[in-house]
């Protein structure tokens, strides 16, 4: 049960990062939804194989190139979801991914509790 609140808190975050960029477009709240699952998918499968690969670069900037991997989860979710989903160039999906993370600690602190 957590998880799918999960999963309609991440579609929701989405759906506001939407609201606040203009890069960043998603169609529609089942869009989202989806796309919150692809992200759940590809966090648990591709994310920790990337961030193996480029823990160097991870170490040598304090953690901040976890922005930027989030930013290729993110990208990789667009080239899956096609037109319904746009994100506008590198910069977009960099500063959805840093607002995104912020709206994940508050979500994962919302489903635990």
């Amino acid at each position: 049960m957590r998880w799918i609140a999960s999963l309609v808190l991440n579609a929701l975050a989405l759906m506001l990062v939407d609201y606040l960029f203009e890069g960043f477009t998603i169609n529609g709240f089942w869009i989202a939804l989806l796309a919150s699952v692809i992200l759940a998918v590809l966090n648990t499968i591709v994310k920790p194989i990337l961030v193996l690969l480029t823990l160097p670069i991870t170490v040598l900037t304090l953690g901040l190139f976890l922005f930027v991997i989030n930013a290729i989860t993110l990208m990789f979710t667009q080239a899956l979801l096609g037109e319904h989903f746009v994100i506008e160039g590198w910069f977009v999906a960099i500063i959805a991914a840093v607002v995104l993370s912020i709206l994940n600690v508050v979500i994962n602190k919302l489903t635990r509790d």
